[in-house]
């Protein structure tokens, strides 16, 4: 599976993976395999495709923005899968569908295990979708070899952390903080005693995101975690400069080249510990 390949590879080099969310569709969704493409070559190592609903409710006004503007241009799910589809003919960059389980219901859970595996998806994360509910869900996504990645929280409990235990794939989603997404300009970095409890119950990469925004803040989290995820920033750089496709590509090239950078360990072991 690619998620569990690039993972390793980077485990190897020393390195914590930049995972970077963009909407689907935002700003249409033929731009959004160059977007993906620019992204891979700037150093972004798995990509969340965000797919637009009408409530997002776990996100700021950033995404919600993007999710809003994806939709009045006519994205659908069917549309998603088919921008991977482009995707896959010329890249093998690991790919998520991240969004909110209505879509994901409304379309049909095993047609979309179905549809998403063969365009070329490697793992969904459904927001709203508690473990608890998850069960249907995991079998066709098994069945499909499609990974399954749930969020945790910097308060969650080991009762929950255990549960995850038993339904995620691929790697652990903890936010930063408790709310929704967007850029914060100071970050809360006392999440190691959560990853190290994460860790002695769930033997997958722990990738942090929720607020990351600067090269600053990525190195930070790249000491801690397996992951760095970033999202809202990304997703203000493509609301920007939307209506101008070489400025747009240009600005995430040089946005995310210097997240990628930031994400060496520099003397940290993949466990996110310091190495003697």
């Amino acid at each position: 599976m690619r998620i569990e390949r690039k993972f390793q590879e980077l485990s190897e080099k020393g390195r914590a993976a930049l995972v970077t969310y963009i909407t689907a569709g935002d700003p249409s969704l033929e731009l959004t395999p160059d977007i993906v493409f620019r992204l891979e070559k700037s150093g972004a190592d798995i990509i969340e495709l965000g797919v637009p609903f009408s409530d997002p409710m776990a996100d700021g006004p950033a995404i919600q923005l993007a999710s809003e503007r994806a939709l009045n241009s006519g994205t659908t799910l069917h549309g998603v899968l088919d921008a991977v589809r482009k995707i896959r003919k010329h890249s093998e960059i690991p790919l998520l569908l991240f969004g909110y389980y209505n879509p994901f219901f409304a379309y049909g859970l095993k047609k979309l295990a179905t549809d998403a595996s063969e365009a070329g998806v490697d793992g969904i994360l459904s927001v709203d979708l508690p473990p608890e509910e998850a069960e249907e869900f995991k079998i066709h996504t098994d069945d499909k070899g499609l990974n399954l990645v749930f969020l945790l929280a910097p308060n969650s409990t080991v009762e929950r952390i255990n549960l995850v235990a038993e339904y995620a794939s691929g790697f652990v989603y903890l936010v930063s903080v408790t709310g929704v997404t967007g850029e914060r300009p100071n970050l809360d970095y006392s999440l190691e005693p959560i990853i190290d409890e994460i860790r002695k119950h769930i033997r997958l990469p722990v990738g942090v995101g929720f607020g990351v925004s600067t090269p600053s803040q990525a190195s930070k989290i790249a000491k801690l975690a397996d992951a760095v995820i970033v999202g809202s920033a990304l997703v203000r750089i493509i609301e920007k400069n939307g209506d101008n496709k070489v400025s747009l590509l240009s600005k995430i090239g040089e946005f995310v080249s210097g997240l990628s950078k930031a994400c060496d360990k520099e003397g940290i072991n993949h466990r996110g510990r310091k190495v003697n």
